[in-house]
């Protein structure tokens, strides 16, 4: 790096935050100029050392993406921060202000930067010499951000040097076009611009994440993650891929829920902490690891709180074993401190949580063996590369049949011999094929950890192979018929959680199911319950299906919008929700059993509704009557029962009547 370096010295960059409203702020970085980078660090010169560059470092752009770079007019405004001297860095369709302490210094970057780029071939013909601010530019007053810069731009001159005199007679000629022009606002703090982001967006201030699990990078533009490592990134490609690089410089796609950003306040990175882990299941855990001192961190039902729930065997009078759940509470006012004995405050969880590793302080027992993330394999990822949706089927290996649906048959599978996958043969005839290829591609994005990943299709042959997550215990539906008498309310509760909050994420993103009911989900080695075959319904080649008077509708878990008119909506998802509850209270018995379809069109019409399950308890069977309003507006959106599931679990309010 010492050979390459050109300049370095601290000085104070212009940036400003993503949102519209957020004013301008003038932060002191060292600025560091190489044969290849221009990079900015925390700190100053005389305090930030390169070797510790991975920490420090907070942007940095390519030599070859810069495409002018030229000192700044100020046209007399004011500038908020000791050094006045302005400079900017264009680069892809970005502008870096940063201010020099004196003239020699920004002229020294200027013209050291415009003999590194002079063979860029996206140098500018035309720049800004004067600020963007507040909505336009202050040189031309043009309002777009990105429009045509409106003076010459001279990669080897420094537009700093006084002007050459005019050319005699030439004086009036141009007088109108050389007079000055109104005077400019000054410089202020607020930057109101046109709502696109300021400033060098793509590279302010990195964002570092740390790997939660190893990901082994299935295409040459991926990049494979270690477990614990950190890394940059570059772009958020949509919800469930990010562009990222290493601590080697090399790039490329990673998925992100195999990372978390690495920040002090954020306890994903812990292994005491499991966010998907509710009060049920958290005692499970706790009973199976059978040691004094076991703990979980974990989400609270209130959103943005945590409990503590500790095992202690010498806590119970009868010498048996005791789980107690503390909430971890926070003072009021600022600076918030956070405590689960009041005399012991502290101003981190994590350090809240190393205290009590030591001193029990009012606990039941010390936190000595953390027994968060158990499920230690990784999650599934929204197909098995960024935008790879279209599989080879050369690449599947046919294992076992593990059964056959309405759409064909079901076989484990194992996708480069190494990802275990559940392979559906579609039987021709049996759907829409030409529309469900092109709807794989938006249900591949919803990644969720309570619904069936679809990793993609081997379209190009036939039979079609739909191609998803594996599931080692099968469909819910026989997982409850064959232990039944094995459950207990708190498990019961948690599939109907599990289920909710995949529903949630479906209704979050507008998506449909149209068949929601115990069969078409499915729960995997950890007992996590999954929704499975969402929006499927649409695609079914078969009258019966479609129609109130088939045996194959699902006349039984439809509300009366969709068994009379066929509407649709998130609203008919939660009446079908609320058979689900009950199929899974009754242990996986059929709805109206003793009815045929045609009957149950008539009694559900009339007001009638399923029975109270002996295992619901009256605060459940409230949940369930409530998703069974015949007006579609009346019934609680998922978010709403997912509220209502966790605080049975944890035991808090009962939802209204």
């Amino acid at each position: 790096m010492s050979a390459e370096l050109l300049l370095e010295e601290t000085l104070i960059k212009r940036s400003q935050q993503k949102k519209r409203t957020s004013p301008l702020n003038y932060k002191e970085r060292l600025f560091v100029l190489t044969k290849s980078r221009l990079t900015y660090y925390d700190g100053r010169a005389e305090t930030c050392c390169l070797l510790q560059q991975k920490k420090f470092r907070r942007g940095s752009i390519e030599l070859s993406r810069i495409r002018c770079a030229e000192i700044v007019k100020n046209g007399g405004g004011i500038i908020p921060c000791q050094n006045k001297y302005p400079f900017q860095v264009v680069y892809d369709t970005n502008t870096l202000y940063v201010f020099a302490p004196s003239h020699d210094s920004r002229s020294l970057w200027v013209q050291s930067l415009k003999e590194e780029i002079k063979d860029n071939p996206a140098v500018l013909t035309k720049f800004h010499p004067q600020f963007w601010q507040e909505g336009s530019w202050l040189c031309c007053r043009q309002a777009e951000k990105q429009a045509p810069g409106c003076s010459e731009y001279n990669l080897f001159g420094d537009i700093s040097r006084k002007p050459l005199p005019p050319i005699p007679g030439e004086e009036r000629k141009n007088d109108r076009q050389r007079r000055p022009p109104p005077p400019l606002p000054p410089v202020t703090d607020d930057d109101d611009d046109d709502g696109e982001d300021d400033d060098d967006d793509d590279e302010e201030e990195e964002e570092m994440v740390v790997a939660l699990y190893d990901f082994p990078g299935a295409e040459p533009h991926d990049l494979s993650l270690v477990k614990g490592g950190e890394y940059v990134i570059l772009e958020k490609c949509d919800v469930n891929w990010y562009k990222a690089r290493n601590e080697y410089g090399e790039e490329g796609y990673i998925p992100s829920n195999y990372v978390t950003e690495k920040k002090s306040g954020n306890l994903v990175q812990f292994v005491w902490y499991s966010k998907q882990v509710n009060r049920n299941k958290a005692e499970e855990l706790l009973r199976k690891e059978d040691k004094e001192g076991a703990f979980i961190v974990r989400d609270s039902s209130t959103a943005g709180t945590y409990t503590v729930s500790l095992y202690a065997k010498s806590a119970a009078g009868d010498g048996g074993a005791a789980i107690k759940h503390y909430h971890i509470k926070r003072t009021q006012g600022s600076p918030q401190q956070f405590y689960l004995a009041e005399k012991h405050l502290f101003s981190s969880i994590p350090d809240l949580i190393e205290y009590h590793k030591h001193n029990a302080a009012g606990l039941v027992a010390r936190l000595r063996y953390p027994v968060g993330k158990q499920d230690k394999s990784a999650p599934s990822t929204a197909g098995f590369s960024y935008e790879k949706w279209e599989i080879n089927p050369s690449e599947l290996t046919f294992m076992k049949e593990l059964g056959s649906g309405q759409f064909g048959q079901v076989r484990l599978g194992k996708w480069r011999a190494q990802h275990k996958v559940a392979i559906k043969a579609i039987r021709e005839g049996a759907m829409y094929e030409e529309d469900f290829i092109e709807e794989a591609k938006v249900m591949m994005k919803l990644s969720h950890p309570k619904l069936v990943q679809l990793y993609g299709v081997c379209s190009q042959q036939k039979p079609i192979y739909i191609v998803t997550e594996f599931m080692e215990h099968g469909c819910l539906l026989n997982f409850l018929r064959q232990r039944r008498g094995s459950f207990s309310l708190g498990s019961l509760l948690s599939i109907c959680q599990d289920v909710g909050e995949g529903m949630e994420h479906l209704e979050a993103n507008g998506f449909i199911h149209r068949d929601l009911a115990a069969r078409n989900c499915l729960v995997n080695d950890s007992l996590v319950v999954k929704v499975s075959d969402f929006g499927m319904a649409r695609y079914v080649l078969d009258d019966q299906y479609t129609s109130s008077s088939g045996a194959k509708f699902p006349v039984k878990w439809s509300p009366p919008e969709v068994f009379n008119f066929c509407r649709y909506s998130s609203k008919s998802d939660v009446w079908s929700y609320g058979v689900l509850m009950w199929e899974v209270f009754t242990e996986g018995r059929m709805p109206f059993e003793q009815s045929q379809n045609h009957e149950v069109v008539t009694l559900v019409t009339k007001g009638h509704r399923l029975y109270r399950p002996k295992m619901a308890t009256p605060t459940i069977y409230d949940i369930m009557h409530l998703c069974w309003h015949e007006r579609p507006e009346e019934r609680p959106s998922f978010s709403q029962l997912c509220l209502m599931i966790s605080n049975a679990l944890e035991g808090d309010t009962p939802p209204p009547n």
